[in-house]
Protein backbone atom coordinates (compact mmCIF):
# COMPACT_ATOMS: atom_id res chain seq x y z
CA UNK A 1 0.00 0.00 0.00
CA UNK A 2 1.73 3.23 -1.19
CA UNK A 3 0.34 6.93 0.90
CA UNK A 4 0.30 9.52 -2.07
CA UNK A 5 -0.02 12.91 -1.57
CA UNK A 6 -3.15 13.98 -2.26
CA UNK A 7 -2.68 17.59 -1.25
CA UNK A 8 -0.38 20.21 -1.88
CA UNK A 9 -0.79 21.54 1.68
CA UNK A 10 -0.39 17.93 3.13
CA UNK A 11 2.59 16.86 1.17
CA UNK A 12 4.97 19.33 1.74
CA UNK A 13 4.79 20.04 5.44
CA UNK A 14 6.29 17.90 7.91
CA UNK A 15 3.97 18.90 10.57
CA UNK A 16 0.80 21.15 10.77
CA UNK A 17 2.78 23.70 12.83
CA UNK A 18 5.33 24.17 10.55
CA UNK A 19 4.44 23.78 7.05
CA UNK A 20 6.52 24.29 3.90
CA UNK A 21 5.73 27.42 1.57
CA UNK A 22 3.51 26.67 -1.76
CA UNK A 23 4.89 26.03 -4.80
CA UNK A 24 5.25 28.92 -7.21
CA UNK A 25 2.81 29.14 -9.96
CA UNK A 26 3.73 28.01 -13.75
CA UNK A 27 5.81 25.45 -12.82
CA UNK A 28 6.44 21.99 -14.86
CA UNK A 29 6.08 18.64 -13.29
CA UNK A 30 9.66 18.27 -13.54
CA UNK A 31 10.32 21.56 -11.96
CA UNK A 32 8.36 20.87 -9.11
CA UNK A 33 9.41 17.78 -8.53
CA UNK A 34 12.96 19.06 -8.16
CA UNK A 35 11.73 21.73 -6.08
CA UNK A 36 9.94 19.22 -3.21
CA UNK A 37 12.99 17.28 -3.89
CA UNK A 38 15.28 20.22 -2.38
CA UNK A 39 12.82 21.16 0.25
CA UNK A 40 12.54 17.76 1.73
CA UNK A 41 16.44 17.65 1.55
CA UNK A 42 16.43 20.60 3.47
CA UNK A 43 14.26 19.23 5.96
CA UNK A 44 16.02 16.24 6.46
CA UNK A 45 18.40 16.19 9.20
CA UNK A 46 22.17 14.57 8.62
CA UNK A 47 22.67 13.54 12.39
CA UNK A 48 19.32 13.46 14.13
CA UNK A 49 18.48 14.07 18.02
CA UNK A 50 15.93 11.01 18.48
CA UNK A 51 14.24 8.99 20.62
CA UNK A 52 16.07 6.05 22.71
CA UNK A 53 13.46 3.94 21.05
CA UNK A 54 14.81 4.12 17.97
CA UNK A 55 17.60 1.63 16.16
CA UNK A 56 19.23 2.73 13.39
CA UNK A 57 20.27 0.01 10.36
CA UNK A 58 22.20 -0.23 7.40
CA UNK A 59 21.41 -1.97 3.78
CA UNK A 60 24.30 -2.91 1.98
CA UNK A 61 23.93 0.17 -0.83
CA UNK A 62 23.94 2.59 2.08
CA UNK A 63 20.46 2.65 2.39
CA UNK A 64 19.28 3.54 6.42
CA UNK A 65 16.84 2.20 8.34
CA UNK A 66 15.20 4.49 11.15
CA UNK A 67 13.10 1.51 13.55
CA UNK A 68 11.26 2.99 15.94
CA UNK A 69 9.91 0.78 18.82
CA UNK A 70 6.71 1.03 20.23
CA UNK A 71 4.07 0.08 22.72
CA UNK A 72 0.92 0.25 20.98
CA UNK A 73 -1.42 1.44 24.01
CA UNK A 74 1.51 4.37 24.41
CA UNK A 75 1.07 8.21 23.75
CA UNK A 76 4.72 8.66 24.01
CA UNK A 77 5.06 6.16 21.22
CA UNK A 78 3.42 8.50 18.65
CA UNK A 79 5.30 11.38 19.95
CA UNK A 80 8.35 9.11 19.04
CA UNK A 81 6.82 8.26 15.83
CA UNK A 82 6.09 11.83 14.45
CA UNK A 83 9.77 12.87 16.12
CA UNK A 84 11.49 10.81 13.76
CA UNK A 85 9.33 10.94 10.52
CA UNK A 86 9.80 14.78 10.87
CA UNK A 87 13.71 14.75 11.51
CA UNK A 88 14.69 11.83 8.48
CA UNK A 89 11.65 13.14 5.83
CA UNK A 90 11.61 9.34 4.71
CA UNK A 91 11.31 7.65 1.40
CA UNK A 92 9.21 4.90 2.58
CA UNK A 93 7.41 4.31 6.41
CA UNK A 94 7.12 0.89 7.03
CA UNK A 95 4.27 -0.12 9.83
CA UNK A 96 3.37 -3.44 11.72
CA UNK A 97 0.44 -4.10 10.04
CA UNK A 98 -1.18 -6.54 7.56
CA UNK A 99 -4.05 -5.79 4.64
CA UNK A 100 -6.55 -7.64 7.29
CA UNK A 101 -5.58 -4.99 9.91
CA UNK A 102 -5.50 -2.08 8.04
CA UNK A 103 -8.91 -0.57 8.87
CA UNK A 104 -6.67 0.23 12.09
CA UNK A 105 -5.09 3.22 10.45
CA UNK A 106 -9.15 4.91 11.08
CA UNK A 107 -9.95 2.92 14.32
CA UNK A 108 -10.55 5.14 17.49
CA UNK A 109 -11.87 4.08 20.81
CA UNK A 110 -15.25 4.18 20.52
CA UNK A 111 -15.20 2.42 17.12
CA UNK A 112 -12.86 -0.47 18.63
CA UNK A 113 -15.24 -0.54 21.76
CA UNK A 114 -18.66 -1.13 19.81
CA UNK A 115 -17.35 -3.65 17.31
CA UNK A 116 -15.93 -5.84 20.51
CA UNK A 117 -19.40 -5.59 22.45
CA UNK A 118 -21.43 -6.34 19.10
CA UNK A 119 -19.63 -9.56 18.59
CA UNK A 120 -22.57 -11.41 17.31
CA UNK A 121 -23.19 -15.18 15.29
CA UNK A 122 -22.49 -13.91 12.27
CA UNK A 123 -19.36 -12.26 13.15
CA UNK A 124 -18.31 -15.87 14.47
CA UNK A 125 -19.07 -17.64 11.61
CA UNK A 126 -17.28 -14.87 9.15
CA UNK A 127 -13.69 -15.11 11.02
CA UNK A 128 -14.43 -19.12 11.31
CA UNK A 129 -15.32 -18.90 7.29
CA UNK A 130 -12.08 -16.84 6.84
CA UNK A 131 -9.39 -18.70 9.05
CA UNK A 132 -11.00 -22.24 10.26
CA UNK A 133 -12.61 -22.91 13.17
CA UNK A 134 -9.56 -22.70 16.30
CA UNK A 135 -8.14 -19.82 14.19
CA UNK A 136 -11.29 -17.73 13.66
CA UNK A 137 -12.27 -18.00 17.61
CA UNK A 138 -9.09 -16.72 18.35
CA UNK A 139 -9.77 -13.67 16.30
CA UNK A 140 -12.44 -12.64 18.41
CA UNK A 141 -10.85 -13.82 22.08
CA UNK A 142 -8.13 -11.28 20.94
CA UNK A 143 -11.02 -8.62 19.49
CA UNK A 144 -12.38 -8.86 23.14
CA UNK A 145 -8.85 -8.51 24.61
CA UNK A 146 -8.40 -5.38 22.61
CA UNK A 147 -11.64 -4.23 23.81
CA UNK A 148 -10.43 -4.92 27.58
CA UNK A 149 -7.27 -3.01 27.49
CA UNK A 150 -8.92 -0.08 25.29
CA UNK A 151 -11.26 0.04 28.03
CA UNK A 152 -9.13 0.15 31.10
CA UNK A 153 -6.72 3.08 29.18
CA UNK A 154 -9.18 5.03 27.00
CA UNK A 155 -7.07 4.68 23.82
CA UNK A 156 -7.20 2.60 20.81
CA UNK A 157 -4.45 0.10 19.54
CA UNK A 158 -2.33 1.04 16.80
CA UNK A 159 -1.90 4.84 17.87
CA UNK A 160 1.62 4.93 16.71
CA UNK A 161 0.20 3.72 13.03
CA UNK A 162 -1.86 5.97 12.56
CA UNK A 163 0.49 9.06 13.67
CA UNK A 164 2.90 7.17 11.12
CA UNK A 165 0.29 7.42 8.26
CA UNK A 166 -0.36 11.08 8.98
CA UNK A 167 3.09 12.11 9.21
CA UNK A 168 4.16 10.47 6.13
CA UNK A 169 1.30 11.88 4.21
CA UNK A 170 3.18 15.18 5.02
CA UNK A 171 6.54 13.77 3.26
CA UNK A 172 7.00 14.83 -0.25
CA UNK A 173 7.46 11.19 -2.46
CA UNK A 174 6.90 9.14 0.76
CA UNK A 175 5.89 5.61 0.75
CA UNK A 176 3.68 3.96 3.05
CA UNK A 177 4.08 -0.31 2.97
CA UNK A 178 2.22 -2.51 5.26
CA UNK A 179 5.17 -4.34 6.04
CA UNK A 180 3.50 -7.75 8.24
CA UNK A 181 2.75 -11.01 7.35
CA UNK A 182 -1.12 -11.82 7.04
CA UNK A 183 -3.07 -12.27 10.08
CA UNK A 184 -4.85 -15.64 9.13
CA UNK A 185 -1.42 -17.09 8.12
CA UNK A 186 -0.32 -16.32 11.37
CA UNK A 187 -3.24 -17.29 13.49
CA UNK A 188 -3.51 -20.83 11.29
CA UNK A 189 0.27 -21.63 11.89
CA UNK A 190 0.06 -20.40 15.85
CA UNK A 191 -3.45 -22.57 16.14
CA UNK A 192 -1.39 -25.63 13.91
CA UNK A 193 2.08 -25.02 16.64
CA UNK A 194 -0.21 -25.62 19.67
CA UNK A 195 -1.39 -29.00 21.52
CA UNK A 196 -5.05 -29.15 22.41
CA UNK A 197 -4.79 -28.87 25.66
CA UNK A 198 -2.58 -25.50 25.41
CA UNK A 199 -5.02 -24.28 23.10
CA UNK A 200 -7.94 -24.63 25.90
CA UNK A 201 -5.39 -23.10 28.26
CA UNK A 202 -4.72 -20.09 25.69
CA UNK A 203 -8.34 -19.92 25.14
CA UNK A 204 -9.56 -19.55 28.66
CA UNK A 205 -7.05 -16.82 29.81
CA UNK A 206 -8.02 -14.18 27.11
CA UNK A 207 -11.99 -15.49 28.13
CA UNK A 208 -11.18 -14.55 31.56
CA UNK A 209 -8.92 -11.87 31.01
CA UNK A 210 -9.86 -8.72 33.65
CA UNK A 211 -7.25 -7.55 35.48
CA UNK A 212 -6.85 -3.93 35.30
CA UNK A 213 -4.05 -2.27 33.36
CA UNK A 214 -2.58 1.19 33.95
CA UNK A 215 -1.05 3.69 31.66
CA UNK A 216 2.03 3.25 33.60
CA UNK A 217 2.30 -0.65 32.69
CA UNK A 218 2.48 0.08 29.15
CA UNK A 219 4.45 2.98 29.08
CA UNK A 220 7.13 -0.17 31.01
CA UNK A 221 6.49 -2.12 27.97
CA UNK A 222 9.12 0.06 25.84
CA UNK A 223 12.22 -0.75 28.30
CA UNK A 224 13.60 -4.09 26.86
CA UNK A 225 14.38 -5.44 30.25
CA UNK A 226 11.05 -6.04 30.87
CA UNK A 227 10.39 -6.85 27.82
CA UNK A 228 12.74 -9.57 27.64
CA UNK A 229 11.63 -10.64 31.28
CA UNK A 230 7.73 -11.20 29.90
CA UNK A 231 8.86 -12.67 26.83
CA UNK A 232 10.84 -15.13 28.58
CA UNK A 233 7.93 -15.85 30.84
CA UNK A 234 5.44 -16.22 27.89
CA UNK A 235 8.34 -19.05 26.50
CA UNK A 236 8.02 -20.66 28.88
CA UNK A 237 4.39 -21.23 28.77
CA UNK A 238 3.57 -21.52 25.20
CA UNK A 239 7.34 -21.70 23.36
CA UNK A 240 5.36 -22.86 20.07
CA UNK A 241 3.12 -19.41 20.51
CA UNK A 242 6.28 -17.24 20.58
CA UNK A 243 7.87 -18.99 17.86
CA UNK A 244 5.13 -17.76 15.25
CA UNK A 245 3.72 -14.56 16.68
CA UNK A 246 6.86 -13.37 17.53
CA UNK A 247 10.00 -15.07 16.10
CA UNK A 248 8.41 -15.76 12.63
CA UNK A 249 7.19 -12.34 12.19
CA UNK A 250 10.44 -11.05 13.11
CA UNK A 251 11.83 -12.42 10.28
CA UNK A 252 8.97 -11.19 7.88
CA UNK A 253 9.10 -7.82 9.33
CA UNK A 254 13.03 -7.44 8.13
CA UNK A 255 12.11 -9.32 4.98
CA UNK A 256 9.95 -6.30 4.38
CA UNK A 257 12.06 -3.60 5.72
CA UNK A 258 14.71 -4.76 3.49
CA UNK A 259 12.89 -4.51 0.32
CA UNK A 260 11.89 -0.98 1.41
CA UNK A 261 15.89 0.08 1.68
CA UNK A 262 16.33 0.64 -1.77
CA UNK A 263 18.00 2.86 -3.41
CA UNK A 264 15.56 5.49 -4.71
CA UNK A 265 15.75 7.61 -8.19
CA UNK A 266 16.39 11.49 -7.80
CA UNK A 267 15.23 13.93 -9.70
CA UNK A 268 16.13 15.18 -12.52
CA UNK A 269 18.21 12.57 -13.46
CA UNK A 270 17.41 9.62 -12.45
CA UNK A 271 19.86 9.34 -10.11
CA UNK A 272 20.18 6.19 -7.62
CA UNK A 273 20.73 7.60 -3.98
CA UNK A 274 20.46 5.29 -0.94
CA UNK A 275 16.94 5.71 0.60
CA UNK A 276 15.91 6.50 3.90
CA UNK A 277 13.03 4.33 5.69
CA UNK A 278 11.31 4.59 9.07
CA UNK A 279 10.00 1.23 10.48
CA UNK A 280 7.60 1.39 13.41
CA UNK A 281 6.95 -2.09 14.96
CA UNK A 282 6.15 -3.17 18.77
CA UNK A 283 9.19 -2.92 20.71
CA UNK A 284 9.17 -6.86 21.26
CA UNK A 285 10.46 -7.19 17.32
CA UNK A 286 13.03 -4.70 17.70
CA UNK A 287 15.37 -7.46 18.85
CA UNK A 288 14.58 -10.01 16.57
CA UNK A 289 14.88 -7.48 13.74
CA UNK A 290 18.46 -6.22 14.71
CA UNK A 291 18.95 -10.39 15.02
CA UNK A 292 18.22 -11.14 11.07
CA UNK A 293 18.80 -8.31 9.57
CA UNK A 294 22.46 -9.65 8.03
CA UNK A 295 20.86 -13.17 8.11
CA UNK A 296 19.79 -15.58 5.29
CA UNK A 297 15.77 -15.57 5.19
CA UNK A 298 13.32 -18.46 4.28
CA UNK A 299 9.83 -16.57 4.18
CA UNK A 300 8.52 -19.28 2.22
CA UNK A 301 8.98 -21.54 5.14
CA UNK A 302 6.84 -18.68 7.37
CA UNK A 303 4.24 -18.45 4.78
CA UNK A 304 2.95 -22.09 4.44
CA UNK A 305 0.00 -23.28 6.15
CA UNK A 306 -0.37 -26.98 7.20
CA UNK A 307 -3.60 -28.62 6.23
CA UNK A 308 -5.87 -29.48 8.98
CA UNK A 309 -5.02 -32.99 11.21
CA UNK A 310 -7.44 -35.99 10.74
CA UNK A 311 -7.60 -35.39 14.64
CA UNK A 312 -9.25 -31.66 13.60
CA UNK A 313 -11.13 -33.36 10.72
CA UNK A 314 -12.28 -36.09 13.61
CA UNK A 315 -13.27 -33.04 16.02
CA UNK A 316 -15.37 -31.67 13.26
CA UNK A 317 -16.87 -34.66 12.39
CA UNK A 318 -18.13 -35.41 16.08
CA UNK A 319 -19.71 -31.80 16.30
CA UNK A 320 -21.79 -32.15 13.41
CA UNK A 321 -23.09 -35.22 14.34
CA UNK A 322 -23.95 -33.46 17.87
CA UNK A 323 -25.18 -30.83 15.92
CA UNK A 324 -27.69 -32.97 13.13
CA UNK A 325 -29.02 -35.39 16.22
CA UNK A 326 -29.64 -32.24 17.97
CA UNK A 327 -32.03 -31.17 14.52
CA UNK A 328 -33.31 -34.47 13.94
CA UNK A 329 -34.59 -34.59 17.34
CA UNK A 330 -36.05 -30.74 16.76
CA UNK A 331 -37.64 -32.35 13.48
CA UNK A 332 -39.03 -35.12 15.74
CA UNK A 333 -40.70 -32.53 17.97
CA UNK A 334 -41.63 -29.56 16.02
CA UNK A 335 -42.51 -30.90 12.25
CA UNK A 336 -40.76 -31.06 9.06
CA UNK A 337 -41.22 -27.54 8.72
CA UNK A 338 -39.30 -26.32 11.43
CA UNK A 339 -36.13 -28.68 10.77
CA UNK A 340 -36.11 -27.52 6.95
CA UNK A 341 -35.62 -23.80 8.30
CA UNK A 342 -33.35 -24.84 10.44
CA UNK A 343 -31.29 -26.52 8.21
CA UNK A 344 -31.39 -23.70 5.68
CA UNK A 345 -29.79 -21.46 7.96
CA UNK A 346 -26.03 -19.87 7.34
CA UNK A 347 -25.19 -21.21 10.52
CA UNK A 348 -25.98 -24.40 10.53
CA UNK A 349 -24.56 -24.38 6.55
CA UNK A 350 -21.74 -23.25 7.55
CA UNK A 351 -21.39 -25.88 9.75
CA UNK A 352 -22.16 -28.65 7.63
CA UNK A 353 -20.10 -27.58 4.69
CA UNK A 354 -17.01 -29.34 4.17
CA UNK A 355 -16.89 -33.00 5.00
CA UNK A 356 -14.50 -34.18 3.16
CA UNK A 357 -11.65 -36.36 5.68
CA UNK A 358 -7.89 -34.70 5.22
CA UNK A 359 -5.74 -37.14 3.11
CA UNK A 360 -3.69 -39.50 5.19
Amino acid sequence: MDQGNNSEEESLGPSEDDPLPSLPPGLSDSEAMVMLWQMRAQRRQASPTLPDTVSRLTAPDGSLVYLVGTAHFSDSSKKDVATTIRAVQPDVVVVELCQYRVSMLKMDEKTLLREAKDINLEKVQQAIRQNGVMSGLMQILLLKVSAHITEQLGMAPGGEFREAFKEASRVPFCKFHLGDRPIPVTFKRAIAALSLWQKARLAWGLCFLSDPISKEDVEKCKQKDLLEQTMSEMIGEFPALHRTIVAERDIYLTHTLRHAACCVEAPPNAEKVPAVVVGVVGMGHVPGIERNWDMQLNIKEIMSVAPPSRFSWVLRTVLKGTVLGILGYACYRAGGGVGRALLSTPAVQSLLGGSRPPPA
